[in-house]
């Protein structure tokens, strides 16, 4: 079967995304340019890596090229649109600039169980796993990494001891020799402290 690469060079949208309750989500990335709408599964850890690579990637081009970048990018809020119906699991991320159009370039690329050649990122030959390659301008590069980050980050609660994530009925603590921990457990509380 021949590969798919979607292509957006001016979407009107792309974003990340979640479905399900916190400690049980599932991450997606959506593009979207008029009535057509791509989405792609993959896991969080990944959302956070696109997002902090491509803040670094900005401010390298600003650093080279002077290109002028928003203080404050507004962020889109609204939530993925449905159906969600993924077209596939993402593998391998690639980020990168590109200077004729000024934009930054996301590529993802299906989980494929044969090794990858770098050169197949960012490329449209006959071979390869399915892509999405996206062109964001840098503004809409800053809106993905600022919401990527709020969507990461609304996850479960992160226990101020051990800094795994507390369930809504709490967790077993290895630095508390196995007691549970509920939500809403204050450490000093332990020790006669105020918090």
């Amino acid at each position: 079967m021949a590969r798919a690469i979607h292509v957006f060079r001016t979407p009107d949208r792309f974003v990340a995304g979640t479905v399900g309750e916190p400690g049980d989500r599932v991450f997606y990335l959506q593009a979207v340019h008029d009535s057509r709408v791509v989405s792609v599964m993959l896991e969080k850890q990944q959302v956070k890596i696109l997002a902090d690579r491509m803040g670094l990637l900005l401010e390298e081009v600003h650093r080279r090229f002077g290109t002028d970048l928003p203080e404050d990018p507004d962020v889109d809020i609204s939530p993925l649109l449905t159906p969600i119906e993924a077209e596939f699991r993402v593998g391998t991320m690639g980020l990168g600039w590109d200077a004729d159009s000024s934009a930054v370039v996301v590529e993802l690329l299906a989980v494929t169980e044969a090794e990858l050649d770098e050169s197949v990122v960012l490329d449209d030959t006959e071979e390869g796993p399915d892509a999405v390659r996206v062109f964001l301008t840098p503004e809409q590069a800053l809106e993905f990494a600022a919401r990527s980050e709020m969507v990461v980050s609304a996850g479960r609660t992160p226990c101020p001891l051990c800094g795994e994530p507390i369930d809504g009925g709490g967790h077993v603590c290895i630095r508390t020799n196995g007691y549970l921990r509920t939500p809403g457990f204050d450490p000093a509380s332990w020790f006669g402290e105020e918090s």
